[in-house]
């Protein structure tokens, strides 16, 4: 009896041995990029007078896309125009490609004071080291207020079985970092930073 218990004991053990292991022994390994521009259709996200975040997080997201084919990564966009998907269907489009990675695209918007800076979020733990590249990449590209890496619970990636993360690229509410985002030039070097974080997240 004493050698049963040992026996199912160390075969637990070796299983919990390979759970943790495995996920980071595949760390870093995609085939193919799944970009979510936030929000879309009548779901505007933050908004100021006529700017909305649907289109902000439009128009990175498309430069990313072009960026990463630049460098021989291949990628999808969950939408390619401004109209409305559900949060489940867009995770879902990822959960669908085997060996893909989820990035979803957004912008900070507050009705109080002026913060700013960039952070991005992360659900399941196999879904941090991509996160951290990601941010870490933004941060020292654009010099903005590193907000950080943080877990959420937002549905969008809740709902991924991929290593998924979520970056905001800015506070549009606060007047001098959106003058920023309003720059052209600015959303090019966020969706660069974003696809270098995405490519050092593939050399892990």
């Amino acid at each position: 009896m004493i050698r049963l218990i040992r026996s199912r004991w160390l075969l637990w053990c070796l299983l919990l041995a390979s759970w943790v292991v495995v996920p980071a022994a595949m760390a870093g390994k995609f085939t193919r990029v799944v970009i979510d521009p936030g929000h879309g259709g009548y779901d505007n996200g933050g908004m100021i007078g006529v700017l909305y975040e649907k289109h902000l997080a439009l128009d990175v997201s498309f430069r990313l896309k072009e960026y990463l084919a630049k460098k021989g990564v291949k990628s999808v966009m969950t939408r390619s125009r401004d109209n409305f998907l559900p949060l489940e269907d867009r995770s879902a489009i990822a959960n669908k490609i085997k060996g893909s990675i989820f990035v979803s695209i957004h912008f900070n918007w507050v009705s109080y004071g002026g913060p700013s800076g960039t952070e991005t979020f992360y659900f399941s733990p196999t879904s941090a080291p991509l996160a951290t590249a990601v941010q870490t990449s933004i941060a020292t590209a654009l010099g903005t207020p590193n907000r950080g890496v943080k877990f959420a619970r937002y549905k969008v990636i809740r709902s991924a079985t991929v290593p998924a993360a979520l970056v905001e690229g800015g506070f549009i509410s606060t007047a001098k970092e959106r003058s920023k985002i309003l720059d052209p030039r600015y959303r090019q070097r966020l969706a660069e930073a974003i696809g270098n974080g995405i490519l050092q997240y593939r050399r892990q």
